[in-house]
């Protein structure tokens, strides 16, 4: 297992849309395992493949709160959102590719997803309040969209602005 740098905005690979896995491979399983262990590290409570520059449709998630709580990874291949419910719900959310900034996203409150676990098997899975926030936005991220698409254009142009800002300042350093 290793940590895994982490792509930051403006970096246009965020955008890309991540191509489904077909087989669950020993690479692929290493991967799953890289994810978990670099979630943990930032510290984050979900990693998208794409979020380590790998465009592969993989998901990893643990909600425990804090060191003591144990720890209930979760690993989505090829996750499909399925049913969304008509009652959203609002959530603060984050991102390990935007650090240091929250908004708060309107989202379906409860959903049902389809996806492939590690050992091949396709399974389903109903989430609903945190957890299904965060599994909408990680798959949101195998599609190439971000939360602060769900902002207004001027809050989104804002943080756009001042990560490219950062990251032009970091690439002259």
């Amino acid at each position: 297992m290793a940590i895994r740098p982490l792509v930051i905005l403006p970096d246009s690979v965020l955008r890309q849309v991540s191509a489904p896995v077909d087989t669950i491979t020993p690479e692929i399983k290493t991967l799953a395992a890289d994810m978990l262990e670099t979630m943990y590290d930032a510290p984050g409570i979900g990693l998208a493949a794409i979020q380590i520059g790998v465009p592969k449709r993989i998901v990893t998630i643990d909600l425990s709160k804090s060191d003591d709580e144990e720890k209930v990874p979760m690993v989505f291949v090829n996750p499909e959102v399925i049913w969304t419910s008509e009652e959203t719900n609002v959530h603060e959310e984050g991102c390990l590719s935007i650090p240091e900034y929250y908004e708060e996203v309107e989202r379906p409150a409860a959903i049902k997803l389809r996806y492939m676990d590690l050992d091949g098997k396709t399974q389903e899975i109903a989430a609903e309040g945190l957890l299904a926030t965060c599994l909408q936005h990680e798959v949101d991220h195998l599609n190439g969209v971000l939360f602060i698409d769900y902002l207004s254009r001027l809050k989104r142009e804002r943080v756009t602005k001042r990560f490219a800002k950062v990251a032009k300042r970091e690439s002259a350093a």
